[in-house]
């Protein structure tokens, strides 16, 4: 086989660089990391480089350095946010793999829809870490601890208010049970709880996840949503999950259920929610994402809310590192080179 050029953009570690390097002689990996960081400061909205860039500084390198290196690239690993026009810069392209899971985050740039085969880390990132913030969102819900920012304020408690309720023995409805969903089941299951959820593919027979009680399609979701207490958004966003937990979805279930959204804001319908409290229906909602995160703050009506409870998409940081990407693309290098399937390949028509 030929050389590859392999053109590294998003920043990981130089022991990671060096392990990619060392996988095989016919490799050639190029070291671009921040090399783009300027353009990505010109082209994306400055609350997705404030969010996601900072201060941080970037090697100095030109216009046609870059493109010269964008010429020469069979291979790209990059990453959030990356330059929008790879595509039409990158003539030899022809295998780019982002370091987040969710394929909805190369919407923006020219590689959606295009002949590049494009994979991603799905089911491959901090998913327990995740788990561990949902199950956190319905135990700060379920016991009542939001009511203690209101007490502070006031320097006063109103007991009556806190309503205290077992997490033990409800149900929890997973939307979504690929790798996050079922690292929050598993999780979920031993907390005690009883878990439920639905897959875009289900077949008679599949085993069950670790802790699920029950696997359904995507078109049972509303009864599912009916028998559960809590709720974990964990699904890809895709055309068809745009909007899933609407007005709808909402209106089936239980008085008092707890949602938590880990997976895409544009999954709920705000509206929808924003109605669903003010009606009462929900206890608490956790949202590390919400529509348009990635180029303005909030709904305002959501953050005044005390039901609710906002975070900046930091659902997968912990203190140990647990992030695999550089072993998931090592995997997938080894496997371009020996002319094998890629795993995690995004398929353009269903979105993820």
């Amino acid at each position: 086989m030929h050389r590859v050029d392999v053109l590294v953009i998003q920043p990981i570690a130089d022991e990671e660089l060096a392990q990619i390097a060392r996988l095989d002689s016919r490799l050639r990996v190029v070291d671009a990391r921040g090399w783009f960081d300027d353009e990505i400061r010109q082209t994306w909205p400055q609350w997705s480089v404030d969010r996601y860039l900072g201060k941080r500084s970037c090697p100095p390198s030109t216009r046609a350095e870059r493109d010269r290196l964008l010429g020469e690239a069979e291979v790209i690993l990059g990453g959030w946010p990356f330059p929008l026009d790879l595509r039409s810069r990158s003539p030899r392209l022809r295998w780019f793999h982002q370091r987040p899971a969710g394929a909805s985050n190369l919407l923006r740039g020219d590689l959606w829809g295009s002949d590049v085969i494009v994979t991603t880390s799905r089911g491959h990132g901090n998913t327990r870490a995740m788990a561990e913030y949902v199950l956190a969102c319905f135990l700060h819900f379920a016991r009542g601890l939001h009511r203690a920012y209101r007490d502070r304020a006031r320097q006063e408690f109103e007991h009556g208010a806190y309503r205290p309720v077992l997490i033990e023995g409800k149900t929890v409805c997973v939307v979504g049970a690929g790798g996050i969903g079922q690292a929050v089941g598993s999780l979920c299951a031993g907390a005690g709880m009883r878990v439920v959820g639905t897959r875009r593919h289900v077949s008679p027979g599949d085993a069950l996840p670790v802790g699920f009680s029950r696997v359904e399609s995507p078109e049972r979701l509303h009864p599912l949503l009916a028998e559960s207490d809590f709720v974990a958004v964990c699904c890809q966003w895709t055309p068809e999950t745009t909007g899933l937990i609407g007005h709808a979805a909402f209106a089936t279930m239980r008085p008092g259920t707890v949602l938590v959204n880990v997976a895409r804001g544009e999954i709920v319908d705000e509206e929808a929610l924003i109605a669903s409290l003010a009606s009462g229906k929900l206890r608490g909602v956790g949202l590390d994402v919400y529509v348009g995160e990635f180029e303005h703050a909030p709904d305002p009506r959501l953050w005044r809310d005390e039901r609710v409870l906002i975070t900046p998409h930091v659902s997968g940081g912990s203190d140990v590192r647990q992030h695999r990407v550089v072993e998931v693309f090592s995997d997938n290098l080894r496997a371009y080179l020996d002319g094998r399937p890629l795993a995690n390949v995004i398929e353009w028509s269903r979105g993820y």
